[in-house]
């Protein structure tokens, strides 16, 4: 990641592909947000005027937003101006460019609107207006308390950008009834040739979850480089729209934006690096877009219609980046938000498409799979980002393809946008050099040059490095220091187990009051609970932002689980993966201790396999929850800055959600570790799933929840439990007893009857592999987790080979396969080559919509079990 590609030279072959982008117009059918503000003030213009795409905009003279005036305007020097532009702008739109108002001195508008966020938008024309010299300009503008622009010259912009005219875009937030938004212009000198202006100004509402707070069922954006912890776009930030593009599309006009006027460019005006390969350009403009997962105001159906991927190249692809990089200021942090959609009849199916994403050359998310994240073909998705941009004039994005877990070895992007986030009420950025021609060319000449002039830091700069190391470091103490006080106050008793000083912010880990939790489950009604345990209940509950959740509560006067308690709040509330249960917060008032996750609509996978009066679920919708767990493990062993071992993984701890998306939950015994390296601790897990090495020499590592994993392998494939007290003496610890019937050839005489006939032999060879290898007896011969990822992978292309292959001789779905046998000579299966794999054209289960509640369960039998190294024998593995 660290040497980017050359710049992409835009060919004509993209000038070709502009062009028809620009003659094809989509007419959208998905209904609009509609604005409850939408003032377009036509600035210095004396009369109402309507732009090129048939907008009213309201005249400015006189101007009944006009709020204050510095009293020095009584000066005929300090007077402000209606004016009109002597030259009529050549790119852009007449109104509102073509009059503007000149302010001498300190001028506020002032506007009346509703409580909310709005879209505050600025429009320049930097020409001559009467004997004003627009070199002359340089002024600095605030929205209340936000300072917007300083020092802005809007001549060296439009210069800069070769533009006649130009907009700004930003979004703040009005939080009061009554408050009114101020907008102020200052010129930046006192003198009587400085001067500000400004042609058109626009206030447009925006939905509350557009970019502010998180939307229903959405994530909060992740903070790259902090543990991708969550970062809260709250309501006292402010934000600057830097780049909002249509990838793989035509620009489109504010008219045709979702309601709320944007401007979405095409891609020509990013950095494309691909090393001089062009992009693919897949695109559908008649594909209908389902918006099951986001609001159809979130971008026109346009953006999700059409994209850029790598193409088809896989011996290229698997070696190479898609790289977008795109100009900004440094000194701040920015939202990055990605659009995606798959609308290629060809991708289909999780693992179609799959790849990491950086943003600013740093690890972003490991593995992203759009079909997996959206949930089918036709829905689009987006995810969100926090880079912070310290040290560059340019923001990477690097979409990189997983060849290893994809059929197809690409990757896909629909649309960019990216937001300056206000810094210390502050959003104002430098000037550009008045020398360069685009703002492109910076920042390419800056990723071309290298560094020449040596630095010699004289003993003054010696001393002030030394200070500011010694203050960073007397931080990191007093960090650590309130994190160990914040664990001892969890542990010494039940009253003080999360203090008020706790270091968890609300963004990350909202703190619930006794009072919001009884309310959100009707005062712990027992008609909504939906799960016991030992642990306590779990309740369905509906929070005060309409969402349903589960709520964990420990049974009140319990002296068991303070610590896993505080460490399942420490743990999930810095993680954020697909394949993970998501916590939303925790109550810790009158001595309860009450976790509040997402709710997972289909429950456990065991009440799906066997103990329930659900429907089993078929061979391969099991194998594709498998390979849901096995990514979330992954993500924890890997995907993280600090390997996260489980050390609870089974059946009961793989939950399902509506679209049949497996997702690892219950981390109360969860360790950070090192990788390769085992912690000495006390034996903590569920019996029938401990590994048996980690039971004897109380050494752990995330081989034990290869262990555990195997164990829940063998149980999706045999439908019974772990460990049952009823059978034979042989046959009570499943993963004892699948291995001896291994090594006995018998292995397909216990698998659950309803799949009989539904496994492909080569499936089914591979699938007992993999778990019987997970179980070994001796932690070094087990695989990784990625390992067995990959494998589980491989193990579901094969089963969805040998199914087309039966379905094209049997249309009608019915068929069945010969009972196959595994034993120890089985294991040297060939490899197969996945190439011409073809991908269904129809979603599988993960496209049901399944109604029914379900719940984050807890399981009677499942709660902890402490063994010594003397008490356990054989034992029955992000």
């Amino acid at each position: 990641m660290k040497n980017l590609p050359v710049l992409l030279i835009i060919t004509p072959f993209y000038f070709l592909f502009f062009l028809n982008n620009y003659i094809t117009a989509v007419n959208s059918s998905t209904p609009s947000y509609i604005p409850v503000d939408n003032i377009a003030m036509d600035c210095g213009s004396l009369t109402d005027n309507d732009s090129e795409d048939g907008r009213k905009w309201i005249k400015d003279e006189p101007s009944k937003f006009a709020q204050t005036q510095d009293q020095q305007a009584n000066s005929p020097t300090k007077s402000n101006y209606a004016s009109t532009a002597i030259l009529q702008p050549n790119s852009g739109p007449k109104v509102p460019f073509s009059t503007a108002r000149i302010f001498r001195s300190p001028f506020t508008y002032s506007f009346p609107v509703t409580p909310g966020p709005k879209f505050v938008r600025l429009y320049f024309y930097p020409a001559q207006y009467q004997d004003f010299d627009a070199s002359k300009a340089y002024f600095h503008v605030k929205a209340g308390s936000f300072t917007l622009l300083k020092n802005f010259s809007a001549n060296l912009v439009a210069k800069n950008l070769n533009q006649d005219s130009f907009m700004r875009e930003f979004c703040i937030n009005v939080a009061e009834p009554d408050q009114r938004l101020n907008l102020t212009f200052v010129p930046s000198s006192s003198d009587n040739y400085s001067y500000a202006f400004v042609n058109g100004i626009e206030i447009v509402s925006m939905p509350t979850d557009l970019y502010y707070g998180v939307e229903k069922g959405m994530h909060p954006p992740s903070f790259v480089a902090q543990n991708n912890q969550p970062f809260e776009i709250s309501d006292n930030l402010a934000l600057e729209t830097i780049w909002r593009i249509n990838m793989g599309g035509r620009s489109i006009s504010a008219k045709d934006d979702t309601g709320m006027y944007r401007k979405w460019s095409d891609q020509g005006y990013s950095i494309l690096v691909t090393d001089n390969h062009i992009p693919f350009n897949p695109r559908n403009v008649t594909k209908p877009i389902k918006y099951s997962k986001i609001k159809s105001y979130t971008a026109p159906d346009e953006v999700y219609q059409t994209a850029l991927s790598m193409g088809n190249n896989m011996t290229y692809n698997s070696h190479h980046n898609f790289t977008c990089i795109l100009p900004v200021d440094r000194g701040f942090n920015y939202l990055v938000r990605l659009h995606f959609c798959e609308f290629e009849d060809l991708i289909t199916r999780v693992n179609d498409r799959s790849f990491g994403i950086y943003i600013g050359n740093q690890m972003a998310q490991p593995f992203f799979d759009v079909i997996d994240f959206s949930g089918g073909n036709g829905i689009p998705i987006y995810q969100d980002y926090v880079i912070d941009i310290h040290s560059k004039d340019n923001l990477s994005i690097d979409l990189h393809p997983n060849e290893k877990y994809s059929r197809y070895p690409d990757t896909i992007l629909n649309g960019v946008e990216v937001f300056k986030i206000s810094k210390n009420w502050n959003l104002a950025g430098p000037n550009p050099e008045p020398e360069h021609a685009t703002p492109f060319s910076n920042a390419t000449e800056k990723l071309k040059k290298k560094k020449k002039t040596t630095l010699f830091i004289g003993l003054g700069s010696a001393t002030a490095l030394l200070v500011i190391i010694l203050c960073v470091v007397s931080l990191v103490v007093l960090w650590r220091a309130k994190k160990k006080k914040f664990y001892y106050n969890s542990y010494k008793g039940k009253s003080n187990r999360l203090s008020k000083a706790s270091s968890l912010p609300e963004e990350i880990c909202r703190r619930f009051s006794l009072s919001d939790i009884k309310t959100a489950t009707n005062d712990f009604d027992d008609e909504l609970v939906i799960g016991r345990g030992g642990f306590g209940n779990v309740f369905r509950g509906v929070i005060d932002d309409g969402s349903t959740v589960a709520v964990k509560r420990l049974n009140p006067g319990s002296s068991q689980g303070a610590r896993e308690f505080v460490t399942e709040i420490e743990m999930l509330s810095q993680l954020r993966y697909v394949h993970l249960v998501s916590l939303i917060g925790y109550c810790d008032d009158n001595g309860e201790m009450i976790l509040v996750y997402e709710y997972v609509a289909n429950g456990t996978l065991r009440d799906h396999i066997y103990g329930s009066d659900n429907d089993p679920l078929p061979w391969r919708q099991r194998l594709e929850i498998c390979v849901g767990a096995a990514r979330g493990l992954h993500y924890l062993h890997a995907g993280v800055k600090n390997t996260i071992i489980h050390r609870d993984v089974k059946t009961t701890n793989i939950l399902l959600d509506d679209n049949w998306v497996a997702k690892v939950s219950d981390f109360g015994l969860s360790r950070i570790g090192v990788s390769d390296t085992a912690v000495n601790t006390l034996v903590k897990g569920t019996f029938g799933y401990l590994d048996p090495e980690y039971a004897r020499n109380q050494q752990l590592t995330e081989k034990s929840d290869v262990y555990s994993f195997g164990v829940v392998l063998f149980e999706v494939l045999c439908a019974r439990k772990p460990v049952d007290a009823k059978l034979d003496h042989d046959q009570r610890n499943l993963a004892y007893w699948a291995q001896k019937c291994i090594s006995e050839g018998t292995i397909q005489n216990i698998i659950d009857p309803f799949l009989m006939g539904k496994i492909a032999p080569e499936c089914f060879k591979k699938f007992v592999e993999v778990a019987q290898s997970c179980v070994r007896e001796q932690r070094i011969q087990r695989p990784t987790m990625h390992d067995v990822m990959e494998k589980l992978e491989f193990t579901l292309m094969l089963q969805e080979q040998a199914d087309n292959a039966k379905e094209e001789i049997n249309p009608d779905g019915v068929y069945s396969y010969p009972e196959v046998s595994f034993c120890e000579s089985d294991r040297n299966i060939p490899s197969y080559d996945t190439s011409g794999l073809q991908s269904r054209t129809h979603l599988n289960s993960l496209d049901s919509d399944t109604s029914g509640l379900s719940f984050l369960s807890m399981e009677s039998e499942s709660n902890t079990a402490n063994m010594s190294k003397s008490a356990t024998s054989r034992s029955t593995t992000l």
